[in-house]
């Protein structure tokens, strides 16, 4: 069996989600589980627990089918969660993210983006295209974010809203953005960031 099949079996097994495998030189082999989304139980984390049960079961199942590696590292997504498939995205709608295109996209901006720009920071939003299909863009501002202590004027006029659209298709990466902020990722908006 091959190893991304073990590794699956053991982990959605428990009832986790795969996030991603990984092999790194040294032997180490990294896997990163996450908790399954349900819109009625809310945001649920992975713990320290989590992450032993399946360290366990991944070392006997491994070593059952001769799997070779030095060492084995289960953890969980963290702060800057990578979003791979269309059910990471629908979890994330709403949240800011990072991406990175295969190719610049700056000219589809209305020409207000660097031909050259393949990494935007911005809010991930759910768009229907005008022939109906679903898709995604995401939403920025390109206006600095206020120093801490710095007095912002309420007359200035804010910089405008720029919105991509975009497909996963024609993504590198795409990964929640790290903000730390300890009232919660709710409250991590550009506009609740800029109050």
């Amino acid at each position: 069996m091959a190893l991304q099949q073990i590794v699956e079996q053991t982990v959605t097994g428990f009832g986790y989600d795969l996030v991603e495998i990984e092999r790194s030189a040294g032997g180490l082999l990294r896997v990163t589980i996450d908790l399954p989304w349900d819109p009625q139980a809310g945001e649920r984390f992975v713990n320290v627990e989590d992450c032993e049960k399946v360290t366990r079961q991944l070392q006997y199942a491994l070593e059952v089918e001769a799997i070779e590696y030095k060492r084995l590292e289960v953890s969980s997504p963290g702060i800057d969660r990578p979003l791979r498939h269309e059910k990471d995205f629908e979890r994330f709608a709403g949240q800011v993210i990072d991406i990175t295109l295969k190719a610049p996209m700056g000219a589809a901006a209305g020409g207000q983006v660097a031909a050259n720009r393949k990494k935007f920071r911005g809010t991930l939003e759910r768009v229907q295209a005008a022939d109906g299909t679903p898709g995604w863009q995401i939403v920025w501002s390109d206006e600095p974010e206020p120093k801490p202590g710095q007095k912002v004027s309420r007359k200035r006029a804010p910089a405008p809203l720029q919105a991509l659209g975009f497909t996963l298709d024609e993504l590198r990466d795409a990964r929640l953005a790290p903000i730390v902020n300890f009232k919660g990722r709710g409250d991590a908006s550009p506009a609740a960031a800029g109050d």
